[in-house]
């Protein structure tokens, strides 16, 4: 059972590996936040606290103007071109998550295709998996997201680092 189990999470990594690797050739939308644009904030006005760390929680709130904003700035500063593919391909991406204590501001908002979010919404969800089990403390969380939205070819590593906490 053990081969198995470790079988299937060894293709699953190689999955998103080759995955993540048709990400980083497509000149038309970014493979990761900015750091320029989108340095990533915490919540400053939160709804509740969350986890034994008491993180402060912000609700989902961006508005369609702002989201229309954060693409048209994009693809403006940084030669994209999200505003002529489907809309439907791409979110609004907290770089830091709410679920890890992220806010809703523009400065912690990208434009994120599926191919992207495909390989880092699993992490994400590690990352509040652990956090709320105790094992991961809010600054190590938030040292891991960045790491991996800024690096995506280390989200198979990442994933393989928070499974073993």
């Amino acid at each position: 059972m053990k081969v198995v189990q470790a079988s299937v999470r060894a293709s699953v990594l190689a999955f998103i590996l080759v995955f993540s690797s048709f990400v980083f050739a497509n000149p038309n939308y970014p493979d990761g936040p900015n750091p320029s644009m989108t340095p990533g904030s915490l919540c400053q006005r939160a709804t509740e606290h969350r986890y034994a760390e008491q993180i402060p929680y912000c609700e989902r709130d961006v508005s369609s103007d702002l989201k229309q904003a954060l693409i048209a700035r994009y693809d403006h500063d940084f030669g994209f071109h999200i505003q002529t593919m489907d809309r439907g391909e791409f979110k609004i991406d907290h770089f830091i998550p709410l679920s890890i204590g992220g806010s809703n501001t523009a400065d912690n908002l990208w434009p994120q295709h599926r191919s992207v979010y495909g390989v880092t919404d699993p992490l994400e969800q590690l990352l509040s998996d652990k956090m709320s089990a105790g094992r991961l403390k809010q600054a190590e969380a938030i040292r891991i997201v960045r790491e991996a939205k800024l690096n995506l070819g280390r989200v198979p590593e990442l994933i393989h680092y928070l499974r073993g906490m």
